[in-house]
């Protein structure tokens, strides 16, 4: 795939999403030395990108694909962006989450019309549970990141950055499943072939950081961190080989440091930003990422647990 794909996406789905501001931060860039803009997916629709690549998928479903409905499985941002897009499309969307998903992330869920299922469900089997009600019911999987649709969604949001700010020198970016580092690097380093990409995850859940610098993939345990949207396996196969070709590095951040990183730009940038959205700002903060100049931090998802900032 390549920037053609992003950019046919960024047409398809326009009529259904925001285009988020790009925001400076004078408070962040004097901490880190650098001019520091927010891309803020916070103020996207159901609250992070990931509308930009259900949409993307779904407007791609043949009629009769789309009459038998869809089944996403996901810890609470796909699934929104899931049930979001298909309330908005018409159609009936099944979405599987794990037991002990962020309360606020399910009803937000269910509130878009979509059957949330959480019986039994881990995140080791919510991929399997998924497809086994898609071949019971004939409905079509729309998986969280490892999908060509899903990758070109997501990179509308490097296609924004970019032309919005063609002199950004650096783009830090949340990483999870992949999806939104692997489009983001794939649109950003397209338009502007210098641009250096980087990836965060949470410590404890750094699949992705071991995957790069053993240049293949590495699964792991569940992960225990406040990152909800970071707690994947392993990064997807389509993800990682976009990833080992376009990003710098790949870096982690400590559920402290994370936490502490959140409240700073909460209170800072007055945007209500979730644990995972506000990897890359943490980042920058604590000096993984060591990079002057013009840099773009992507503020991936807004939909935060409020009892987080009682710790």
């Amino acid at each position: 795939m390549g920037v053609e794909d992003v950019r046919a996406a960024a047409a398809r789905i326009r009529p259904f999403i925001h285009r988020t501001p790009l925001l400076p931060s004078r408070s962040l860039s004097e901490k880190v030395g650098s001019a520091v803009r927010l891309k803020c997916e916070t103020l996207q629709r159901a609250g992070s990108f990931k509308i930009r690549g259900a949409m993307n998928a779904l407007l791609q479903l043949s009629d009769e694909e789309r009459r038998r409905g869809v089944v996403a499985f996901s810890s609470g941002n796909h699934a929104q962006g899931v049930a979001l897009a298909a309330k908005l499309l018409g159609m009936r969307a099944t979405i599987v989450m794990p037991e002990g998903s962020v309360a606020a992330k399910v009803k937000a869920t269910e509130a878009y019309g979509a059957q949330v299922v959480t019986a039994g469900v881990t995140a080791a089997t919510r991929d399997t549970v998924a497809r086994e009600i898609a071949d019971k019911t004939g409905a079509a999987v729309v998986p969280p990141f490892d999908d060509e649709r899903i990758i070109a969604g997501a990179g509308t949001v490097g296609l924004e950055i970019v032309e919005e700010w063609p002199e950004v020198d650096a783009i830090v970016v949340p990483l999870g499943g992949g999806g939104l580092l692997s489009g983001t690097a794939l649109a950003a380093t397209s338009l502007k072939p210098n641009v250096q990409m980087f990836g965060v995850e949470p410590r404890a859940g750094n699949d992705g950081e071991q995957s790069f610098r053993a240049g293949h993939i590495i699964s792991i345990e569940p992960p225990k961190t406040i990152a909800d949207g970071a707690r994947t396996l392993a990064i997807g196969v389509r993800n990682f080989a976009i990833i080992r070709e376009r990003v710098r590095d790949v870096v982690s951040v400590d559920d402290d440091t994370l936490l502490d990183a959140l409240k700073f730009a909460i209170y800072r940038t007055k945007l209500v930003i979730e644990p995972t959205g506000a990897l890359g700002i943490a980042a920058l903060l604590s000096r993984a990422v060591a990079v002057k100049g013009r840099v773009a931090v992507v503020v991936s998802g807004g939909n935060l647990d409020f009892a987080l900032l009682c710790k």
